[in-house]
């Protein structure tokens, strides 16, 4: 599968904005099991780098909305 195609997949089922999926791959280093952990725990980085890339204000992460201030 197209690794773009699979982090949005990841992204639809885990109600996740694609851009919160595409950098949690990035700082997992493309592995699930530990980009599954990120998911699950949280990490700062994630929200830095994922609105460093959008012009959105606000980005999904599960049923949590996270807001472009919140990441600065």
């Amino acid at each position: 599968m197209d690794k773009k195609l699979h982090i949005k997949d990841w992204a639809v089922k885990r109600e996740t904005s694609v851009e919160i999926a595409e950098a949690i791959f990035e700082l997992a280093g493309d592995d699930e099991q530990l980009a599954q952990q990120i998911w699950e725990h949280g990490d700062d980085r994630v929200l830095e780098i994922a609105f460093s890339r959008t012009d959105k204000d606000e980005l999904s992460w599960g049923k949590e909305i996270a807001s472009r201030g919140c990441a600065s």
